[in-house]
């Protein structure tokens, strides 16, 4: 594996195990949802979208931790760690989960924007370094959790997935009273106080980390192809502290894994590794960035996002090492929990481990293709893996093996990618930002929704 683009995954398996022990407290029981634990097979496709949508949100809203709001990392604790970790990328799924919730009346518009604000006023006040938040952190004292030894300051990946939720939310409370006013002046508040151009070094790229107590020793610059797409997008849209094109053109984009061109199950992938690596490249930018007419240079990137799925799922039909269970109505290689610990599964690392996020995740770019694993999944597995929070992390047949646990960056594209593929609800809001236009301007994107009138925030 590259260095580069796995770094972060890797380092998650300083942190897990093979055995878990689940948390068993549930918070905020005065306005959760109820779980539907048996599987019920009357369901049509727009039912099991919904129940699916609404089990999995528990995690965020039910789950949610107490004091902050925020998304735990987990639902299971691991060697030193437990439920006072909450993650800042997988809490910005969680803001846009809320909204999907609000909309779908699993909850009301006055709930979610008052978990929202609780989320925000806490953010407001916990750590940060030069603008920019740490991969975790404490939920109860918003200081900084360390993710690993040299890891103890920002994150400005784990940044721009927090604040692809962040100015969506901004962009959906819109009404003229204390609560969502209180909550756009503070996302915008900190969203300037973002300084991107400083984790450049001076140089024609980002760098991922930065420590108070190890400086950049870290040494980490964001090269693509990967899930980091997100972070210089924004980093581009920023009124205050953008990145130039130069820094995107040098940086991102300058990499022997950027482009590909070749044909893999005579699917052409333009972007990345051979095979496409893991699925989640394909979905932690764009649970925000509308992939539909986006291009730039490099790529098309609903082809890209498309291909690299069909890519994902045709090696599993394939099945070159004849694992038990692979096939078309169980696909799916993507980083999880697995019998062996925390890997980032794709065709050229397979493990014998599907996750469920993998497919489900990437209903807009395969609606038959995810909508015939979901119904297996729940209709013929769901003994096995529906559970109070949707569907269990991961799974082997192969190993007989069947995750205890879920996790926050992959229980929320779930909800998100879904949603967008039945509304394109979050796409749409993401993409009116008026910052986030500007930044795919100047990084020269084309998109639709860039002739389309802004909405103010």
């Amino acid at each position: 594996m590259k260095r580069n683009l796995f770094y972060l995954f890797l380092l998650l398996t300083l942190f897990t195990s093979s055995t878990y022990a689940q948390v068993k407290t549930l918070p905020n029981k005065n306005e959760g949802i109820k779980p539907e634990m048996k599987i019920r097979k009357d369901l049509n496709d727009e039912q099991l979208l919904d129940l699916v949508q609404k089990q999995t949100f528990r995690y965020f809203w039910d789950f949610g931790h107490p004091v902050s709001g925020m998304a735990r990392e987990r639902s299971n604790t691991t060697l030193n760690y437990g439920p006072e970790v909450v993650t800042t990328g997988g809490t910005g799924f969680g803001v846009m989960a809320i909204i999907v919730a609000a909309e779908r009346k699993f909850i009301t518009r006055e709930q979610a924007a008052a978990r929202t604000k609780k989320i925000v006023d806490f953010l407001y006040k916990a750590d940060m370094y030069h603008g920019a938040f740490p991969h975790w952190l404490n939920g109860e004292t918003g200081k900084t959790i360390r993710f690993s030894l040299k890891d103890d300051g920002a994150d400005i990946v784990e940044t721009s997935l927090l604040f692809q939720g962040l100015l969506t939310a901004r962009q959906y409370y819109t009404a003229d009273n204390p609560v969502e006013n209180s909550i756009r002046s503070k996302i915008n508040e900190m969203w300037n106080a973002i300084e991107w151009d400083w984790f450049t070094q001076n140089q024609h790229v980002l760098y991922w980390h930065w420590s108070p107590n190890n400086g950049w020793a870290m040494d980490h610059p964001i090269k693509g192809y990967n899930e980091c797409l997100i972070t210089y997008v924004l980093a581009a849209s920023s009124t205050r502290h953008s990145i130039d094109y130069k820094v995107y053109k040098d940086g991102f984009a300058n990499n022997n894994t950027y482009l590909n061109g070749k044909k893999f199950y005579d699917i052409t992938l333009p972007l990345g590794f051979d095979y496409g690596g893991p699925l989640f490249f394909a979905h932690y930018s764009f649970t925000g960035l509308d992939p539909r007419g986006l291009n730039d240079a490099g790529a098309d990137y609903w082809e890209q996002n498309r291909n690299h799925t069909l890519i994902n799922r045709a090696y599993c039909i394939d099945n070159p090492k004849k694992y038990k269970g692979y096939g078309a109505n169980s696909w799916g290689l993507t980083a999880s929990d697995s019998w062996s610990g925390y890997a980032a599964h794709s065709p050229t690392n397979d493990d014998a481990v599907i996750t469920p996020t993998a497919a489900l995740s990437s209903f807009p770019y395969t609606p038959a293709e995810s909508m015939q694993v979901l119904k297996h999944f729940y209709f013929n597995m769901g003994d096995k893996l529906w559970t109070e929070y949707g569907f269990i992390d991961a799974f082997s047949e192969e190993k007989n093996w069947y995750a205890k646990s879920h996790l926050a960056i992959d229980q929320g594209p779930i909800i998100v990618m879904i949603e967008n593929y039945r509304s394109g609800l979050l796409w749409k809001l993401f993409m009116s930002s008026p910052e986030v236009q500007n930044g795919l301007r100047s990084l020269h994107f084309k998109s639709p929704a860039l002739q389309k009138p802004v909405i103010k925030n």
